[in-house]
């Protein structure tokens, strides 16, 4: 299955030495070879980069290993294909539009004989399983709230019946955001760590590269990274609960 990485922090930081290690499992130290994308919040604003390529050989891909983009809202996937064809327009993450903001969504999973019926403005692009989901979601939001985006306690709510409903057909691993927080929803695998004062160095398990936070943050910085395996050797990483849905605000988890 593919493999997702997500990080929110406090303060806009960049994502390149997570992503190091993230995009080497796209092709080189694992088989999600099928595409990949990210996407980085920036104000009302979106940067979404998708490709078919395998991360480890996509041009794309590099530049954002040498482009340290910041952002307090990033989600990144790298796609092993169980359903739809390997193409750009099955490639995570997903932005649409809801309540004038943009939501960014990428899945990790397979859903089985999950046809809801969609009666709104959402409709798949291409055919994954995945993007059948968001524009579920979305829809039900919108019909469960209208055109008033809800208190964020609502909203979760909310979020924690619909993922119970989707993962009743399979693994519903997902990552979505507004840009003002990350909700984050395991059915079986995932994992993530807070860093904040007083940083350490941490070393990727995928590549021979090391960083010493402490260097390159300040004692009010605070981040959260949350993916589908650990990304480093030497930090200790919190194992999400199956059907757990965690939000993360300002690089903390938030569980109501």
């Amino acid at each position: 299955m593919c493999q997702l990485l997500g990080m929110n922090c406090n303060v806009p930081t960049d994502i390149v030495f997570s992503f190091t290690g993230f995009a080497t499992r796209g092709g080189q130290t694992d088989h999600h070879s099928d595409g990949w994308g990210i996407a980085f919040f920036e104000g009302s604003g979106v940067r979404h980069f998708v490709d078919y390529q395998a991360a480890i050989a996509s041009p794309v891909a590099e530049l954002i290993r040498r482009c340290p983009i910041k952002s307090k809202n990033v989600i990144a996937h790298i796609r092993k294909a169980t359903q739809g064809q390997v193409a750009l327009q099955n490639c995570h993450p997903f932005v649409r539009e809801l309540w004038g903001r943009y939501w960014v969504f990428a899945h990790n999973g397979d859903l089985k004989e999950f046809a809801p019926l969609l009666d709104g403005p959402y409709r798949p692009v291409g055919n994954t399983d995945s993007e059948l989901a968001f524009c579920y979601l979305l829809q039900q939001l919108r019909r469960r709230f209208g055109d008033a985006p809800p208190a964020q306690a609502e909203l979760t709510l909310a979020l924690r019946e619909l993922t119970q409903q989707i993962a009743a057909h399979g693994t519903f691993n997902l990552m979505l955001s507004d840009g003002s927080a990350l909700y984050t929803h395991c059915s079986t695998k995932l994992y993530y760590i807070v860093r904040q004062f007083p940083f350490a160095e941490a070393h990727l398990s995928d590549e021979d590269v090391s960083v010493d936070f402490s260097q390159v943050t300040t004692p009010q910085d605070r981040v959260a990274v949350i993916v589908t395996e650990p990304l480093t050797t030497n930090e200790v990483w919190t194992k999400f609960g199956e059907g757990e849905l965690i939000v993360f605000v300002d690089g903390q988890p938030v569980r109501e």
